[in-house]
């Protein structure tokens, strides 16, 4: 028994709680309120679905023909923070920023004696 019985908003017929979803019941008009846009599941795009179509033969078209998926750009680069000394060529996976100048630079040219640091701060001894 239900004390407090729920109106389904797309049939406006009566439910109790545990048929008041649209695919419990069966619903007939749930087309009209149970709108949902599927999304690519390669390119993560959301793709329009018109009445009356399939939404899995929708997203099936667009990886087949619309899909900008690009496996190539999946692959991220992990060692991006180029080192700033001059004739160095090494990239490191996390910033190693200079406290004095502010510029990045590598493990071997962190040291501000090791990148002949320009920047104002306490002058640093050879120790």
């Amino acid at each position: 028994l239900d004390f407090l019985p729920l109106k389904c908003d797309a049939c406006e017929e009566v439910f109790c709680k545990d048929h008041i979803r649209y695919d419990d019941h069966r619903c007939s008009s749930a087309y009209k309120k149970n709108v949902q846009v599927p999304v690519c599941p390669l390119c993560n795009a959301p793709v329009p679905v018109q009445k009356g179509e399939i939404p899995d033969m929708v997203v099936g078209a667009h990886m087949d023909k619309d899909c900008k998926y690009n496996p190539a750009q999946q692959r991220q680069r992990i060692f991006t923070n180029k080192c700033l000394k001059p004739s160095c060529k090494r990239k490191e996976m996390m910033k190693v920023v200079c406290e004095q100048c502010g510029g990045n630079f590598c493990i071997k040219h962190r040291h501000p004696l090791d990148h002949d640091c320009q920047g104002s701060g306490h002058p640093t001894s050879k120790a």
